[in-house]
């Protein structure tokens, strides 16, 4: 169990060391908002987990990190930006890390954690994209690469890497196929009574009952989004300094 009370923060898609000041007071301040935390995917707007580099732009938000698991535990998840942190996370940070979904549990929740990539996607590109930067042989290709080269082929495709429709239509569509698919994996696995979802940006708390949920909990990087978690609570809300 990680606590009582946990902190769920995802898409800040941090790309440049000039962005990272709000989202290092807020994990300045996450031991008041609760007790642990997770990182539900697309923390950066890419992260590949080079065996002896890191990406400059995330260095001081993977610092903060590392200095605030000291404090209390952290469990991250990957995204279509940054899933792949490999052993990174746990070696260098002790936080542990899953390319795909996570379970964890806070006093009074069992929680299943997944990005969301993959299952509301709006368009056959944004799946053939998902099922190309999750396989295994586009990981270790990707590796091969000298990091300043891998890191200027990111920028240069990075909007690919991801669904960028913002046609409300085609969100509300998806939107819809994410509570489908967490709200059957609620009916499939009993012992769950929470999915947390992300990768749409929009914030939203489904309640399937009186003790079963669907929580996305919005996008960092569109109004410093996130949420809390209890076993009494779930609230949606904006980070204000």
């Amino acid at each position: 169990m990680l606590g009582d009370q946990l902190v769920v923060v995802s898409d800040a898609h941090v790309r440049a060391t000039s962005e990272v000041e709000p989202l290092l007071a807020f994990f300045d301040r996450v031991p008041s908002l609760g007790d642990c935390l997770l990182v539900n995917g697309d923390l950066f707007e890419f992260w590949y987990s080079y065996r002896r580099a890191v990406p400059r732009a995330g260095f001081q938000v993977a610092a903060a990190l590392a200095s605030l698991r000291r404090r209390l535990p952290i469990v991250m998840t990957g995204g279509n930006h940054d899933r792949w942190g490999d052993s990174f996370w746990p070696r260098e940070a002790n936080i542990p890390f899953t390319a795909g979904a996570a379970r964890l549990a806070i006093r009074g929740r069992q929680i299943l954690a997944i990005h969301g990539d993959g299952i509301g996607e709006s368009s056959r590109s944004a799946a053939t994209t998902h099922a190309i930067i999750t396989h295994p042989i586009t990981a270790r290709v990707f590796g091969w690469l000298h990091p300043d080269l891998g890191l200027w082929a990111v920028d240069r495709l990075g909007r690919y890497l991801a669904d960028n429709n913002s046609n409300p239509t085609a969100l509300d569509r998806a939107e819809e196929r994410q509570r489908a698919w967490a709200s059957a994996r609620l009916a499939e696995e009993p012992e769950l009574d929470t999915v947390v979802i992300s990768h749409t940006h929009r914030p939203y708390r489904h309640d399937l009952d009186s003790r079963r949920l669907v929580l996305n909990p919005g996008a960092w990087i569109e109004g410093l989004r996130y949420a809390v978690v209890s076993a009494t609570d779930v609230t949606l809300t904006s980070f204000t300094g």
